[in-house]
């Protein structure tokens, strides 16, 4: 039976079991080094390596790995035991400073966008004090980085921890301001909700369109999909329960803080979400919370579905990061406080985020932007591609106030007078209902909805680092030369709202109406990845990754390539499976029922000769049937062909943007002219002709 209180956290190698295990000295400098995230003493890691070993050898395990977050979307790891021998070929267990701090994994099949050749194909992983070490299926995990033979970031973390480093450099200067000490740190803080759909095992390896694509290619909708809302925060079904139990128990053991669990809209959809946490371990806890419903699900018989869009038409799965930044002191410095002070550093901290949005929407939206993710953006809620930030009202009328100069009357009839110290008092917002907004503020956090649920949070987490730490830089450096700091500190929160304004909107970010209205403000409006992806390699924007310290340019242009290069690969397997199962499938059920529906006509009409029938029984039914089954068949085949015919013509040695456009503007309208065609004939063929479980089946399989 597990125990909260005794079990959470018991596999991994935390802080308390650090002090338990470690030499006083020791334990303090490597306390040091996390609080402060700096590398840990050299002359100290065959002290901790050989406490983690003893430790992890207590709990099971038999091998090591450095696990790490490479650019194909999902970790990787390699295992050595902790074998050795010793002169006389004895069996040792060694784990060694060495082998905790660095690892070379072979880096030539690890995408890398072009940053290096095959013959410089060394990588090497680096030991991440900053999130814990952990025991997993016998294996010893220790958290790494991944940087290429020349030092190039070839993983995800990377940029991560550099954003981190980049706002609390920043940050730090704007707390100073404030009458901070030295001493306190700025931290970015992440709490991301996932969704996921889960659908019986056996529906799963019955689609190979799932198998090979993460989502179904084909599937008419059926007769009731989430029309009633009625899964939304249902009673949770036994089976399902089980799994979210287990899910639970394993999350908790990895000291993973799983806080919420119900069912999403969409029959069969469900979400996790859990506690806030550093911006760094929450993407590797949320990292783990993936794999974990991946691996926990089969025991019950069970698949977990991250994609963003696996069902057509029903809700797509998101993944909201809810994104904050604090103090090491405790405060959150998004939340409205007490004191004037308090609230002219919340509203300068707000102001920055406000412009940060505004002046960066390209590479917010460049963020999220996957072959996935542009079936879901805009469709049954989940936000638009269009960036903008909810305030709610309160808020908002409060920054009319500041803009106009004026004494606000909230809604709560507290009057605030906006004076030298910008607010004496402050309400805080609670009128967070607006769930078609991509970046909406919820009181004492701002919420990023346009996250797709299978994407690592460590992408629009340091962009969204780097873009406030950017605007906090211009801050300070103008705020340190102001030779009145109150006056200027007001100015400044004045003209960036009134500047930047037009980023916030409360509406309905669905209605036609904020589309046009979006474009007159100026706002970008890039609907899918081939639009977004070039933003990431404007001139303005390498310069900023640059000046950040987040990304190199070479690091910024192999990304670029990568994840075009990522689409275009997402898509081709995805145009691959559609033509497989028409062939192999689709096309000779369609042809069987047709053969027999004639059958069938020509044998009554027979029959009714035999038997002397005075009344003749008409066959307009089957006629009917065989005609629509007929033109649709030929339509089929003419589909199929258009489709090998545009996957044919690619030029795969066009640059990957003119690839990327191709499949954009060719192969993907051939991809949906089929599924149109196949899903009509789906819907017309007997079921137990039809080759693949149908929507209705999948969706409510699980009991």
């Amino acid at each position: 039976m597990f125990d909260l209180s005794e079990d959470y956290a018991s596999q991994v190698f935390t802080l308390k079991m650090m002090e338990e295990r470690l030499p006083a000295d020791v334990y303090t400098s490597v306390k040091q080094s996390i609080d402060s995230r700096t590398a840990v003493d050299p002359a100290h890691a065959d002290t901790i390596a050989g406490a983690m070993k003893e430790w992890a050898l207590e709990q099971g395990a038999t091998h090591f790995t450095h696990w790490f977050q490479p650019m194909t979307g999902v970790t990787a790891e390699k295992h050595d035991s902790f074998i050795g021998l010793d002169g006389n070929r004895n069996p040792v267990l060694e784990f060694s400073g060495k082998e905790l701090v660095r690892g070379e994994p072979d880096a030539s099949s690890f995408p890398s966008g072009g940053i290096r050749a095959t013959y410089e194909a060394r990588g090497y992983t680096t030991w991440d004090p900053t999130s814990y070490a952990f025991v997993k299926d016998t294996i010893l995990y220790v958290p790494t980085a991944f940087v290429s033979y020349s030092g190039e970031a070839l993983d995800k973390k990377t940029p991560l921890l550099r954003s981190m480093q980049a706002l609390s450099q920043q940050g730090k200067r704007i707390l100073g301001l404030f009458g901070a000490g030295d001493d306190v740190d700025v931290l970015a803080n992440i709490g991301a909700e996932q969704e996921y759909f889960l659908i019986d095992e056996s529906m799963y390896e019955a689609r190979p369109d799932l198998v090979y694509a993460g989502r179904t290619l084909y599937g008419a909708a059926p007769p009731k999909g989430q029309d009633l809302d009625d899964h939304y925060f249902g009673v949770i079904k036994p089976r399902v329960l089980e799994f979210m139990e287990e899910l639970d128990e394993t999350l908790w053991s990895l000291g993973i803080a799983s806080k919420t669990r119900h069912n999403e809209v969409a029959p069969a959809q469900h979400e996790i979400a859990a506690v806030y946490e550093s911006a760094n371990t929450a993407t590797d806890h949320n990292q783990l919370i993936m794999e974990t419903l991946k691996t926990v699900a089969p025991r019950h018989g069970l698949v977990a579905l991250t994609n963003e869009k696996p069902f057509a038409g029903v809700n797509g799965s998101g993944k909201h990061l809810n994104w904050s930044i604090s103090s090491s002191a405790g405060e959150n410095l998004l939340d409205p406080g007490k004191t004037p002070s308090e609230n002219a550093r919340f509203l300068l901290f707000l102001s920055a985020v406000i412009r940060a949005v505004d002046e960066h929407q390209d590479l917010l939206r460049m963020a999220v932007a996957t072959a996935a993710n542009d079936h879901r953006l805009g469709k049954a809620e989940a936000p638009p591609a269009i960036i903008s930030i909810f305030l709610g009202e309160e808020l908002t009328e409060i920054l009319d106030g500041i803009k106009s100069g004026e004494k606000v009357e909230a809604k709560t009839r507290t009057t605030f007078d906006l004076g030298a110290d910008v607010l004496p008092n402050f309400p805080k917002d609670t009128t967070d209902r607006n769930r078609t907004s991509p970046f909406a503020f919820t009181g004492n956090k701002f919420e990023f909805r346009m996250v797709g649920s299978s994407l690592s949070t460590a992408g629009p987490g340091f962009i969204l680092n780097m873009i406030v730490a950017d605007v906090l830089a211009e801050f300070a450096d103008r705020l340190e030369k102001a030779s009145d700091f109150k006056a200027e500190l007001a100015a400044l929160i004045k003209e960036t709202i009134i500047a930047h304004e037009r980023i916030i909107f409360n509406g309905n970010n669905y209605e036609e109406a904020w589309v046009e209205e979006a474009e007159k403000r100026g706002l970008l409006n890039l609907l899918t990845t081939v639009d977004a992806m070039p933003c990431f390699i404007k001139d303005e924007n390498i310069a900023l990754f640059e000046r950040t310290g987040v990304l190199t340019e070479t690091e910024v242009r192999s990304r670029y390539e990568l994840l075009l290069e990522s689409y275009v690969k997402i898509l081709h397997i995805e145009a691959a499976s559609m033509l497989e199962i028409a062939h192999r499938d689709i096309v000779p059920a369609v042809i069987s029922y047709s053969t027999d529906v004639a059958k069938a006509a020509i044998a009554k009409a027979k029959a009714a000769d035999k038997l002397g029938l005075s009344t003749k029984p008409g066959s307009a039914l089957e006629r009917d049937l065989l005609e629509k089954l007929g033109t649709l068949s030929d339509s089929l085949g003419a589909d199929i062909a258009a489709l090998e015919d545009a996957i044919a013509k690619a030029d795969e040695g066009a640059p990957v943007l003119d690839i990327a456009a191709y499949y954009k503007g060719t192969v993907i309208p051939a991809m949906e002219k089929l599924r149109k065609t196949a899903d009509t004939l789906e819907a017309l063929v007997d079921s137990g002709y039809w080759p693949l479980p149908s929507y209705g089946e999948i969706l409510y399989s699980v009991k």
